[in-house]
């Protein structure tokens, strides 16, 4: 055939494609991934820098996404130690809280035992005699204050890792490509995909057995330079926004409540660009729907409004802005035909932090697939969703011998160099 052969293309360099190249490789296929700019230059650089079980989610009952997460936590803190650590998260429960001081506590009990119950599990009650060290929190009306862990990463640095870890198992990265289409070939030998792509102002050719379309907000646009009849699922994408604050935590993270909303609200410590001289405070996230092109996401002067109210509620301390940054989820919308969500523009950001979070998997064919489509998904458990891309895949697949198990592999620190295919 004249061009390069693989037996996956993933499309899109977020934290869900790497991903998905790593698990693939592992496995011992010959994967290419193609990124249309840097790798996590789009959500897997702008998230709330969590790897968490998601302790809200037990409101929502989705008690299966909490405990693989929690699980996937386990595994980076043991395989990506440099990357993924351990922080004391302290929430605070006031007079006025929606959430009761009975509830944080079953839902923190609740928590703990889906995480296995171990030693980094544990949560306490502060006692009132160690109020005055929370980094200047608002005693008027305090009632309690539970303190547990959960964890925190750099996100492009751990999207980078897992690349890495992917192309040393063989997997080619190829950045600054755009893919242009994908036409199904079938001929008496076998069926497989034609891939034409462009980097640096010039056309690529290749070909694929299957294609794992992981593209995140462009994830519809893909789907239509692709050969297939497989309709786009109705998504809505929905902004987080994040301030970055002049500033120092000393004693952890804080768990907090909108006074307008009661939305969960994150004020977490942060070093810009690794380096722990210049710490700052990362402050957390907003849900806000979103219309146009995914490039020109940016933080709104609401959302700002709503970030600096909460967080001055909380602390006396002066918010003065260092920088801002936002990210684009992807919700896919259940049971609503394409462009029939017609009251999104008024739903409040509680009703969106209210949806569910599970990842939908599309695919061509469900009993042996050669496209998939990646909508949503939590950046924590990035591992087995990849794995369950793989599992799902593997019936349209050639037979390869396994390499390795990304359950073990260890995730180290790269150094982004020039040419940004290699680390």
């Amino acid at each position: 055939m004249g061009s390069e052969q693989y037996d996956l293309l993933v499309i899109g360099g977020g934290i869900h494609g790497v991903g998905v190249a790593q698990a693939a490789t592992a496995a011992g296929y010959r994967v290419l991934v193609l990124e249309q700019g840097k790798l996590a230059c789009g959500t897997s650089s702008r998230s709330s820098k969590l790897i968490h079980g998601g302790l809200r989610y037990l409101e929502q009952g989705q008690f299966s996404l909490v405990r693989e997460c929690l699980r996937e936590r386990t595994l980076l803190l043991k395989n990506a130690p440099g990357l993924v650590r351990l922080r004391p998260f302290f929430i605070p429960v006031y007079k006025n809280s929606v959430r009761s001081r009975w509830l944080i506590s079953t839902g923190l009990t609740l928590y703990s035992l889906l995480a296995g119950g171990g030693r980094d599990t544990r949560f306490r009650r502060v006692p009132r005699s160690e109020w005055s060290e929370l980094d200047g929190l608002n005693t008027t009306g305090l009632q309690a204050v539970f303190q547990y862990q959960d964890a925190q990463t750099d996100d492009a640095a751990l999207t980078r890792a897992v690349m890495a870890s992917a192309q040393t198992l063989g997997a080619q990265l190829k950045t600054q490509a755009i893919f242009i289409a994908a036409s199904d070939i079938k001929n008496a030998q076998q069926k497989h995909w034609e891939i034409r792509y462009r980097q640096h102002e010039q056309e690529h050719t290749c070909t694929t057995t299957a294609i794992v379309n992981a593209a995140g907000p462009w994830a519809n646009d893909v789907l239509t330079r692709i050969d297939s009849p497989v309709k786009p699922v109705d998504v809505e994408l929905v902004q987080g926004a994040h301030l970055v604050l002049d500033g120092k935590l000393e004693h952890g993270s804080y768990y907090l409540e909108s006074p307008r909303d009661q939305r969960p609200v994150f004020v977490m410590p942060w070093q810009l660009d690794g380096q722990a001289a210049d710490s700052a405070i990362l402050l957390g996230t907003t849900e806000t729907r979103f219309t146009g092109n995914p490039e020109e996401v940016r933080l709104l002067p609401t959302e700002q409004e709503y970030l600096l109210e909460t967080y001055q509620y909380y602390f006396s301390t002066p918010a003065n802005i260092r920088g801002a940054f936002a990210g684009l989820r992807v919700l896919p919308v259940a049971g609503s035909p394409m462009g029939k969500n017609q009251n999104s523009e008024n739903q409040s950001s509680r009703q969106y932090a209210a949806r569910q979070r599970e990842t939908v998997l599309q695919t061509d064919n469900p009993d042996a697939p050669r496209l998939l489509t990646i909508y949503g998904g939590k950046l924590t458990a990035y591992r087995a969703t990849a794995e369950k891309v793989v599992r799902m895949l593997r019936n349209n697949l050639p037979d390869r011998t396994r390499i390795a198990d990304t359950r073990t592999l260890v995730l180290e620190t790269v150094i982004w160099q020039s040419d940004e295919s290699v680390y």
